[in-house]
């Protein structure tokens, strides 16, 4: 097993506690004070301290004096500097712009008459950057999950041409804003692209479902014959306005129609994977829940992971080669080995692992690990998942979790009308409608964002207990789902790892705040609008034995609360 890829941060100094986690780029810091402390507690202040670049105070969206209701847009939002303004909870999520060493500075703020006053202080030294552990490394698209933040980086600007997207746009004009909303999942999977372009041994085995990413077309007509394909041709990848068949046109040219086959097994072909290959021997294999699409790398929520081990790539191989071999026929897949059990990968380059390859002849074969990780959590479940309609024992197993008073679950799904957040202390879920949405979306980015279900949360992934002793993740383009397992093709990645787990967890809870604080805009209004609290109110409840905000505390500051 690789060495732990990611060393966390902890500070104490009179009284205030500080945890700072690393994620993909980002970092969750946790705040904790003691009980003998809390009386006019305003907050928590942080400044950070980068390794390149100025230092500077965490902004906050919400103040003592600016009041937030349904009718602020993004354009009119004002961020105010965490000393002015300190967070009201207990954890916060910094995404510095460098990479490198950060040094985090955490002050409880006290109220003093009409200011506020500083109390005790803790630093935490933690490193930016992408997750690697061993041959993995996992990465995140941004998703265009904050219109004032796009806002302040490139002035709303569009992300595709005027007449909408081609096979063959020019990206040039676009190409700051790609390697801003894609971020790390975009680099994975245009440097492994690169690097078998640039190697003339290298082979490259494609199973692609959404396809029509202009840059990520023109690259593999580069491979030429070198990439064989599986792509899928269900009912929304045909007519007069996909792009799917225009870019299947375009590689049968490149790479020959024998090395390009279309199909979709009983549903899709929901896979979105490629193969490298060096005289024909698999070595590296990239997977996720990213499609090599517009919405799928620059709109939606999505993770890459590059496994670059042999056995693994070899497995992934397996897989490609019985769908295609015989890509339209589900039985003759769910009668091949490969769909019949998860296979564990090397642990000696790899934290633990297995992945299991739909369809399967039965939900059971992969579903139900995952289900029996869920209902033997001890602590916490962490997720973030496309849809909870497709039915199965995993999906069960996430609606109830509401209902478990002995676990902290946070987690964020789809529906037909908008987004499911499954927060801590509510007895159902707060929403959040596409209506609301779109209006703080500009208009340019509408057209990707309007898509209908799974165009802004697309991941499907699971944490199960993601800060305790045994912290699992579940990951890849399955979308955890009954139907699914049986009539799609697809991956299912589990990896027992807390470094993995971690960085997992903490893209579920950006994701859950974020849009919990567009739910919470959605109901404010003139008269009962978001500011901070000026009262001792709003710490109460997090230490409060009884309230899930008290475990939510400990489970982020202090460790696994279970």
């Amino acid at each position: 097993m690789p060495e732990a890829a990611i060393v966390n941060a902890e500070a104490a100094q009179g009284g205030l506690r500080v945890r700072a986690y690393q994620g993909d780029g980002a970092i969750l810091l946790a705040f904790d004070v003691d009980a003998s402390q809390t009386q006019g507690l305003a907050g928590f202040a942080v400044f950070c301290t980068p390794e390149a670049g100025k230092p500077y105070w965490l902004p906050n969206r919400l103040s003592f004096t600016t009041q937030v209701t349904s009718d602020t847009t993004a354009e009119t939002r004002t961020w105010t500097p965490s000393n002015e303004a300190p967070f009201q909870k207990f954890w916060w999520a910094d995404f510095p712009r460098q990479g490198g060493k950060c040094v985090y500075e955490v002050t409880a703020m006290y109220h003093d008459g009409d200011g506020l006053k500083a109390g005790p202080k803790a630093s935490a030294e933690v490193q930016v950057g992408p997750y690697v552990a061993g041959d993995l490394k996992v990465g995140f698209t941004r998703g265009y999950i904050s219109s004032q933040a796009y806002a302040a980086e490139f002035k709303n600007a569009p992300i595709l041409p005027a007449g909408g997207k081609t096979v063959d746009f020019d990206t040039t004009p676009f190409a700051q804003q790609y390697a801003w909303l894609g971020a790390n999942a975009r680099k994975l999977v245009f440097d492994a692209l690169s690097a078998a372009i640039a190697d003339p041994a290298v082979t490259v085995d494609l199973f692609a479902y959404d396809l029509d990413e202009p840059d990520f077309i023109r690259a593999l007509t580069q491979l030429g014959d070198r990439l064989r394909a599986v792509l899928d041709n269900a009912p929304l990848h045909q007519g007069a306005t996909a792009i799917e068949p225009k870019a299947a046109a375009l590689l049968q040219g490149s790479a020959g129609d024998g090395n390009v086959v279309i199909g979709h097994f009983s549903r899709f072909s929901h896979d979105k994977v490629m193969i490298f290959k060096r005289g024909g021997a698999p070595f590296k294999v990239l997977t996720g829940s990213a499609n090599f699409s517009i919405r799928g790398l620059y709109v939606q929520a999505n993770s890459v992971l590059v496994f670059e081990e042999p056995q693994t790539a070899a497995l992934y191989e397996a897989a490609f080669e019985e769908a295609f071999s015989d890509h339209t026929h589900t039985a003759a897949f769910t009668a091949a080995d490969i769909s019949k059990q998860w296979f564990d990968l090397p642990p000696a380059a790899l934290p633990p692992a297995s992945v299991g390859f739909a369809p399967h002849a039965s939900a059971s074969v992969s579903l139900d690990r995952v289900a029996a990780s869920i209902k033997a959590a001890k602590s916490s479940v962490l997720f973030a998942i496309m849809g909870l309609d497709g039915g199965g024992p995993v999906i069960d197993a996430v609606k109830n979790l509401p209902g478990r008073q002995d676990l902290f679950s946070y987690g964020v799904s789809e529906t037909k009308n908008g987004l499911d957040l499954y927060k801590p202390g509510a007895a159902n879920t707060v929403g959040v409608t596409f209506g609301t949405l779109s209006k703080l979306v500009p208009a340019n980015f509408r057209q990707e964002w309007d898509g209908g279900r799974g165009q802004h949360i697309h991941h499907k992934f699971v944490v199960v207990d993601w800060n305790g002793d045994n912290p699992i993740a579940y990951m890849g383009s399955s979308n955890l789902a009954a139907g699914g397992e049986t009539s799609n093709g697809d991956n299912l990645i589990e990896v027992r790892d807390p470094g993995v787990a971690q960085v997992y967890g903490i893209e579920a809870i950006r994701l859950i705040d974020h849009y919990h604080f567009r739910a919470s805009i959605t109901a404010a209004t003139a008269a009962k609008p978001l500011t901070l609290d000026a009262t001792d109110h709003w710490w109460q409840a997090y230490f409060d034995p009884t309230n899930v905000k008290c475990r939510s505390r400990q489970l982020f500051a202090q460790g696994a609360a279970g």
